[in-house]
């Protein structure tokens, strides 16, 4: 790498002046306006010196349900979540947003990008989510954008043929826990584990030239 890339972070030069960050939510149900936000978790991601992706630390809340918002049983039983457990020390979605946005401003910075763009897998539902909460909280300068994302499970039907979350995992030759799937820590750190893979699969067969964005 030449000298004048020496000091600048090798992030800020990946993705367009963007810093992925891998995000997953649990939910009350499917629809982002009438349900409710119950977990989110973000993970965080730094470039090696050899330009290898690797997953660094990770925030997450358990969150209140935000009033007059759904809770569809389906759902419920598909997360395993339990509202009533005096363990999950949920906090008002307000304050949960802030948390998680807080380090992702702290992140963006440290890694010397201009804003964050939200990593899922079906990422677009994670952001409608994260979208809609940031409206009812009524947060200003969120750090994602609004509407770009980059999905590992498009990453994943290209690179293995798959497109479930454990199935891409699997393919990945990662390990995968099917009592600990469904919550928004564990499914956001496989999501991060995943998309390092697939991106450091492309670097080592393909190669990708880090240069200043312009």
């Amino acid at each position: 790498m030449s000298d004048q890339l020496t000091n600048i972070p090798l992030m800020s030069l990946r993705f367009r002046g963007f810093l992925p960050v891998v995000i997953d939510v649990e939910t009350g149900g499917l629809n982002p306006k009438k349900d409710a936000l119950l977990e989110i978790a973000a993970v965080f991601l730094d470039i090696d010196e050899n330009g290898m992706m690797k997953t660094t630390h990770h925030v997450a809340a358990n969150i209140e349900p935000a009033p007059n918002l759904g809770i569809n049983p389906e759902s419920m039983k598909i997360n395993g979540i339990k509202l009533d457990n005096p363990f999950r020390m949920a906090v008002a979605e307000k304050e949960a947003m802030q948390k998680i946005f807080t380090a992702v401003r702290e992140e963006v910075r440290k890694q010397g990008c201009t804003r964050a763009i939200l990593v899922g897998h079906n990422a677009h539902f994670d952001l409608a989510f994260v979208n809609a909460a940031i409206e009812r909280c009524d947060i200003k300068r969120a750090p994602f954008h609004p509407f770009s994302v980059l999905d590992t499970a498009s990453l994943s039907a290209l690179a293995f043929g798959q497109t479930v979350l454990a199935k891409s995992a699997i393919a990945a030759g990662m390990k995968w826990d099917a009592e600990g799937a469904h919550s928004a820590l564990y499914d956001t750190q496989q999501t991060a584990e995943l998309f390092c893979k697939i991106l450091n699969m492309w670097q080592t067969h393909v190669g990708f030239d880090l240069q200043p964005v312009l």
